[in-house]
């Protein structure tokens, strides 16, 4: 038989990154209770996001331990899916801008509701 068919990863490792994704869960909730707002808020959620999703990928999902190849297999797809969405989101705001300068559309401009389009007042 070979030695690599029982082979079994070491039990320390795993409650090592179970306690990590506590203590990255507890700095994610630091966030709220600490009331950070605005674009730190937003960075440091979707820090504490990424790197939870990337122990728990790497380590309980055992892609640590498989062929790059497999690994470039599995986490490409969704790597590349993200950089579309980036791309379209610079691509975005990007039309919305020209929209602003060479349209002269309004930027504080309010949508109208339904009961404007169809002429239904309110009541006073």
């Amino acid at each position: 038989m070979s030695s690599e068919a029982g082979q079994q990863h070491p039990l320390g490792i795993y409650y090592k990154i179970w306690i990590l994704l506590f203590v990255l869960s507890g700095f994610s909730y630091a966030v709220d209770i600490f009331d950070v707002q605005g674009a730190m808020r937003w960075t440091l959620v979707i820090l504490f996001m990424l790197l939870k999703a990337g122990f728990i990928v790497a380590i309980f999902m055992h892609a640590v331990w498989e062929r790059m190849a497999l690994v470039f297999t599995i986490l490409g797809p969704p790597t590349v899916l993200l950089l579309f969405i980036g791309f379209m989101a610079i691509e975005g705001r990007y039309t919305e801008e020209t929209r602003f300068q060479y349209r002269g559309h309004d930027r504080n401009a309010v949508a109208l509701s339904p009961d404007d389009l169809h002429g239904e007042e309110e009541a006073h």
